[in-house]
């Protein structure tokens, strides 16, 4: 059977509740005062420049990185508070979809669709077998891939196995960090039809990391922008940007809307100061 937390969950409240959460890494911080609720059943993109602390921010929600400051309640439980082995039981709730993949390269795409399957439950390998084909099929790639090695693959395939294997265990989140890296506008595409399919299919909350405004504005229903710390004064929020993603175009905030249009003008008189001291 899959290892599941006996933890029953509490339908009200949010299925994820940072308060007050701060990240550093030794003099540097990355997350200053995080404060942010993620709705059951709801796909959140997070958006902002590279190095403003989106990985981190995803790390955080699943327990791999403990805050410094402040806490972070996964179905109402504070992650804090949870042994290792209870942080186990619920990061298996979790799917992750990685920026490259991350594919075991030694593995075959059996193999790798099948490696949480093999790990958390006690499934025969017929059953094991017919969810892999199950997987697959769903996003759209054939059957005569399965005995490949990833290197012998595209990247927009890889990313679709990495997808696959993610759902083997029929996740209630989703974590999708920067999906579409490196692929080109078609792919790119296929990858954003996914994730909204996966949510169809199957009932999902999802989170995205992305600087690709097309993936944020098609797949999610909410948008928040993080901004690097470096370049706020100390009592600005570092969330400049909380709200639907149909009218991010509008925000009042001009960082925001030069993000969403990818206008580099002010950047660049930014780096132009910065290097003339």
């Amino acid at each position: 059977m899959v290892a599941t937390a006996t933890h029953i969950s509490d339908s009200s409240c949010p299925l994820i509740r940072m308060e007050g959460v701060e990240i550093d890494f030794g003099r540097q911080r990355v997350l200053r005062d995080i404060d942010l609720t993620i709705s059951r059943g709801k796909t959140l993109a997070v958006i902002g420049e590279s190095g403003c602390g989106k990985t981190v921010l995803l790390k955080t929600i699943i327990g791999l990185l403990r805050p410094t400051r402040g806490l972070v309640r996964f179905d109402g439980r504070n992650l804090a508070e949870l042994s290792e082995r209870e942080l186990t039981k619920q990061r298996i709730r979790f799917g992750f979809l990685f920026q490259q993949a991350a594919l075991f390269d030694s593995m075959t795409i059996a193999q790798n669709i099948g490696f949480s399957l093999r790990q958390h439950t006690d499934k025969r390998v017929d059953e094991i077998r017919y969810i892999v084909l199950a997987r697959l099929a769903e996003v759209g790639l054939p059957e005569n891939i399965l005995d490949k090695k990833p290197a012998e693959l595209s990247g927009g395939m890889r990313k679709r196995v990495g997808l696959a294997r993610a759902l083997a265990l029929e996740p209630e989140i989703m974590l999708y960090d920067e999906p579409t890296t490196g692929l080109d506008p078609i792919m790119s595409d296929v990858i954003n039809e996914l994730i909204l399919s996966t949510r169809r299919q199957h009932p999902i909350t999802s989170i995205v990391v992305t600087h690709d405004m097309r993936t944020a504005q098609k797949v999610a229903d909410r948008v928040v922008m993080l901004y690097p710390l470096p370049r706020l004064r100390a009592d600005e929020p570092q969330i400049i940007y909380d709200g639907p993603s149909d009218r991010i175009e509008q925000a009042a905030d001009n960082r925001v809307s030069q993000f969403v249009r990818g206008e580099a003008r002010e950047r660049l008189m930014e780096m132009r100061q910065l290097n003339g001291r």
